[in-house]
């Protein structure tokens, strides 16, 4: 179902262009996800359990310390000449990813009942060399083997914990990105999990990426996929009539921006269906969407959200 949400904003003479999370953001999530399952009973032990997860994660962001921290003068190179200055990849390898699961798993245990023990127990025993090649498939956008699926968002927590204490000792936030990779995410180089149009007096109907792995926020102008950037082929594809969604009566605020040209489709979440809306739990929370749009086919999903393993 197409919908009018491609117009520019106005009001507008430039919004920020790059916006980092805070340090409460793991809490402002949680609270989220935990509305959502309460309103959503098909997915409400699942999520449920995603706001424990998320939780536990706000808890081992304040307990926690960095084993490893940059120097202060090392972001200074990657600020000045655009380049993501958190880039996953190169700093898997320096992030003491042992330690940052077993903080998690010990918050995640305090919330937990027994169904789930297991799983941390499981996790708890892996070794670290094994625990870095699944942190590297996650960020690769790799499903993984079948029998670790399970395991895989428990690490990919504890790599958005880690990642989140990187975020807070930036100086300043990066420049929003350009040319091939404006996209991509300007502090850690990965792709959106979604993105979400604002509303507020300062920003209205400014459209941000959100990154699935830091929370960084950054403008890109409607009316561009996500994927390719091309602007002539795009429908906005949701659950509900379009109708129900101009009138705010939609259960979810989420829409499928479809582009033709690269058959890939990423979620929106405009703030005028849902004010309270949080870009990873709300894309959690939209699972139908995601199958519907996979049973025909057509589209294929861009958004990289690493609490959820899709296997491609």
């Amino acid at each position: 179902m197409s919908h009018a949400y491609g117009n520019a904003p106005t009001g507008i003479l430039q919004p920020v262009e790059v916006r980092l999370p805070s340090v409460d953001h793991f809490a402002r999530r949680a609270r989220r996800l935990q509305e959502l399952a309460q309103r959503n009973e098909p997915l409400g032990e699942f999520l449920a359990f995603m706001s424990q997860l998320v939780s536990a994660q706000q808890a081992a962001f304040e307990r926690g310390t960095p084993s490893w921290q940059p120097a202060a003068d090392s972001f200074q190179l990657a600020l000045e000449h655009g380049m993501p200055p958190l880039n996953a990849q190169a700093l898997l390898a320096n992030i003491d990813l042992a330690d940052e699961v077993g903080i998690l798993l010990d918050a995640l245990a305090l919330q937990v009942g027994a169904a789930q023990r297991p799983l941390i127990e499981t996790l708890h025993a892996l070794p670290p060399e094994r625990l870095r090649q699944l942190a590297e498939q996650i960020i690769a956008g790799d499903a993984g083997e079948k029998h670790e699926r399970g395991l895989m968002p428990l690490i990919a927590a504890a790599l958005q914990v880690a990642w989140l204490r990187l975020v807070q000792a930036l100086p300043r936030a990066p420049q929003r990105p350009s040319g091939e990779v404006r996209t991509l995410c300007p502090t850690c180089g990965l792709p959106p999990v979604a993105s979400l149009v604002e509303t507020d007096p300062a920003s209205s109907g400014v459209r941000y990426l959100q990154c699935g792995l830091c929370s960084t926020q950054w403008y890109l102008e409607r009316s561009l996929c996500s994927a390719c950037e091309h602007s002539g082929n795009l429908e906005y594809l949701s659950l509900t009539s379009e109708s129900d969604a101009e009138e705010g009566s939609s259960d979810s605020p989420a829409q499928a921006e479809a582009c033709g040209d690269c058959n890939s489709y990423l979620k929106n979440f405009p703030r005028s269906l849902d004010a309270e809306v949080e870009p990873l739990a709300d894309d959690l929370a939209s699972l139908p969407l995601d199958l519907l749009l996979a049973e025909e086919g057509r589209y294929q999903r861009s958004g990289f959200n690493p609490l959820l393993i899709v296997e491609g």
